[in-house]
């Protein structure tokens, strides 16, 4: 039996909570996962329960050390999760209220809000950000405005990575990539802007201390390491946002390629030396110093291929990959309608777009509208890539992680929309980038960059096709302008 020391990398994700023991390859040997709900009490709202973020992580952890053979070999813990999303807490660390997910776009307002008092282009050189009802601050502000009582009760603002920080090693902590995401954080300083929290009257002790993402955290708790059959105090490495975790794991870490979280959202991640100057374009502190993460992304793509095979019938994701195969046999520029993958009840970017089918016919059937659902994915990915090439970052090659990396046809879609290759890699690259960050804090970096590397060449590449290429090119400019129609949008208060 090996004697080679095993990573565990735990994902507070938007569906559930996972917990995976990651090799020194870059393979993921054991996963367990524990799922959680989303609540929707009103359009555009997306709630969860606090708890189920922490219960349902420690249940996953000791799920999978039940299924590891001799624990003993675990080496460190590192940590990541959906981002931004939040939830505040009450001095005796109870939730004073539900937690908000980055989806949630009640707080359109107080963003607005946001980007008047401060200023579009300087928000966006000191924070990296543009204020959006997507972000940790608007939110923060709507529950000062509609919940007073709730807000009035809370004495810290933590993400869902950091309660499982908590829980762990009894430390309140986030890092810089997740502390990015308030809107009260210095993108170049990399520490917590007193003059932002001030602005808006906000004490800043309502945000834990940021750490560094390869930095021990601390080691498990005795309480922690019994609740999840774990003997030994184990290194917890801080770890990063999700989305940060892919890009580190998918070796994104010069100018030149882009990482793409293909989970129940997709952010779309590319490094750059220096932030660029287009507020369009989001940045986060790279796990790696010296190096700024671009971000750019859509709210519902797996949450859309989820809602075709359910809603159009199909007994299993392989099955509707089958069928877009199928379509893609006989395709002409009029084989399937054009689709709109904006399901989320608004866009981060674009709170009122909605999502659409435009040009059904009846000679269309649920296989063409499976297609149009993933090429409606590949060409929401287009737009958002080209506002990156637009503000001076050019992408040569995506690489995709997560569930979306598991449907072939869509990897071909994507290379023919993108007109670059597409690699799927073969594990969770938000996963093998916690663990990997953990590693390094652990000893072992250069047994990490082996790792790294060893992803990539085992990875499943798609070239782009001409003659697919120059048909979605016409269906690209359509879909443009569809997209800039007022008729994909909510009108304010019709919601209601």
């Amino acid at each position: 039996m090996s004697d080679e020391p095993l990573l565990v990398a735990i994902d507070v994700g938007t569906t559930g909570a996972r917990a995976a023991t990651v090799d020194l390859a870059g393979r993921v040997v054991t996963e367990v996962r524990r799922t959680y709900r989303m609540s929707s009490p009103h359009p555009g709202w997306a709630e969860q329960d606090p708890r189920d973020w922490e219960h349902r992580a420690v249940e996953a952890l000791a799920g999978l050390v039940r299924r590891t053979r001799r624990p003993e070999r675990i080496a460190a813990i590192g940590l990541t999760g959906q981002c931004p999303s939040v939830a505040p807490f009450d001095a005796r660390g109870r939730p004073a209220g539900p937690g908000l997910l980055y989806r949630d776009n009640r707080a359109v307002a107080e963003a607005e809000r946001m980007r008047r008092e401060i200023g579009v282009r300087t928000m966006h050189r000191r924070t990296g950000h543009t204020a959006g009802a997507f972000h940790v601050g608007p939110k923060v502000l709507w529950l000062r405005s509609h919940e007073p009582e709730v807000f009035a009760a809370t004495r810290r603002f933590l993400q869902p990575r950091d309660v499982l920080l908590r829980r762990l090693t009894g430390r309140d902590a986030t890092d810089e990539t997740h502390a990015n995401a308030t809107l009260f954080f210095d993108l170049r300083a990399r520490a917590w802007a007193p003059d932002l929290f001030a602005r808006f009257e906000l004490e800043p002790s309502l945000f834990p201390e940021a750490l560094a993402p390869q930095q021990l955290a601390g080691t498990l708790l005795p309480s922690a390491g019994r609740a999840v059959g774990l003997r030994r105090r184990v290194p917890v490495v801080t770890g990063a946002a999700d989305s940060q975790c892919v890009a580190f794991g998918a070796s994104v870490l010069d100018p030149g390629p882009a990482s793409e979280m293909a989970g129940s959202s997709t952010c779309l991640n590319s490094a750059v030396r220096r932030p660029l100057a287009d507020p369009r374009v989001t940045h986060y502190s790279h796990v790696v110093p010296g190096r700024y993460t671009t971000e750019l992304g859509l709210n519902t793509t797996g949450a859309a291929v989820r809602w075709a095979v359910e809603r159009l019938g199909f007994e299993s994701f392989a099955a509707l990959d089958r069928a877009v195969v199928g379509v893609r046999r006989r395709w002409g520029p009029e084989a399937a309608p054009l689709f709109l993958p904006y399901l989320g009840d608004g866009e981060r970017d674009d709170p009122g777009i909605r999502a659409a089918f435009v040009g059904l016919s009846e000679r269309h059937d649920r296989a063409a509208m499976a297609f149009a659902v993933l090429e409606g994915i590949a060409l929401g990915i287009r737009s958002a890539l080209r506002v990156l090439r637009d503000a001076g970052s050019p992408v040569d090659e995506l690489r995709v992680a997560g569930g979306g990396g598991r449907l072939a046809s869509l990897g071909q879609l994507k290379a023919d929309v993108l007109g670059i290759p597409v690699l799927h890699l073969d594990a969770d690259a938000a996963t093998i980038g916690a663990a990997l960050l953990a590693g390094r804090a652990a000893g072992l970096e250069g047994d990490t960059g082996s790792a790294m590397a060893a992803v990539l060449g085992r990875a499943t590449r798609f070239e782009p096709s001409d003659r697919d290429g120059e048909i979605e090119a016409a269906r690209a400019a359509w879909f443009d302008s569809v997209r800039q129609s007022d008729a994909v949008r909510m009108r304010p208060g019709s919601e209601a």
